[in-house]
């Protein structure tokens, strides 16, 4: 079956293609706010006939900006009507425990990215998500109970507050410097973005481990997200990284709702 999957976020939103457990192709598009059903339909539905991979079978979606909801629910109603969908809210079955003060609060793309972590790689685990906006931690105990987490801003977003607020900065690429003692301004920013959110990832990852109780070698660590990756190459917690976590998390709903 080809299942289009469609992870929509605040920066970027991620389409992905399954056949059956196998992800056949991505891509990466920007949440645009102003885009329509129609449009969000011609681009999806664009990008997997250029891939030659058929007709859509069925759709699963999270998305955590409410404007762009409407619009893919309004897609989803007028172009695949006669599929399973699955959108990831209220009623939509994720097997996922969700041990919270309010669980309708806490973010699709965060149960979906707990079930894919507990179906792959069993708790207690950490899921760090790298995005455009957000630093985003989730954790479930060793029962696979989603507990909550952390959110920091992202890496992207601090250098380009930097470069707003900052009089004598700049907007610079997020790049290793030569070492962590920048010898300019621009290295001097790299090494505070690159070093300073490792040792964020690895502080809060530490913090998790001891109030779970568990040893940290124990604890699955999972990182996540199409950001970063120059920061998580100086994280000493991370156990595994998975790019597309998300998407496989949405063909697990996909599996439980309609399999």
């Amino acid at each position: 079956m080809s299942l289009l999957t469609l992870d929509v976020g605040n920066s970027r939103s991620v389409i992905g293609v399954f056949d059956g457990e196998t992800l056949l192709d991505h891509w990466e598009v920007s949440s645009d706010v102003a885009r329509t059903a129609d449009e969000w339909f011609l681009m999806a539905h664009g990008f997997v006939r250029t891939a030659g991979l058929g007709e859509v079978e069925a759709v699963a979606m999270c998305c955590t900006v409410p404007s762009i909801q409407l619009e893919l629910k309004a897609m989803l109603e007028r172009y695949f009507s006669g599929v399973p969908v699955s959108v990831v809210g209220p009623g939509v079955k994720t097997g996922v425990a969700i041990h919270t003060d309010n669980p309708r609060e806490v973010g699709s793309d965060r149960i979906v990215n707990a079930l894919a972590a507990a179906e792959l790689y069993g708790g207690p685990a950490v899921v760090v998500d790298m995005n455009g906006t957000a630093t985003i931690f989730d954790v479930l105990d060793e029962q696979n109970r989603y507990l909550g987490g952390a959110i920091a801003p992202a890496v992207e977003l601090s250098l380009d507050a930097l470069a707003r607020r900052g009089a004598q900065l700049r907007a610079v690429e997020l790049a290793e410097p030569r070492s962590v003692i920048g010898k300019n301004t621009v290295e001097a920013v790299q090494a505070g973005a690159v070093f300073g959110f490792a040792g964020l990832v690895d502080g809060i990852v530490e913090r998790i481990c001891e109030t779970l109780g568990a040893d940290h070698d124990d604890v699955a660590v999972i990182a996540t997200g199409s950001y970063a990756d120059v920061v998580l190459d100086h994280c000493s917690t991370i156990t595994a990284r998975d790019p597309w976590l998300t998407l496989t998390g949405l063909r697990l709903v996909h599996e439980k709702n309609h399999g």
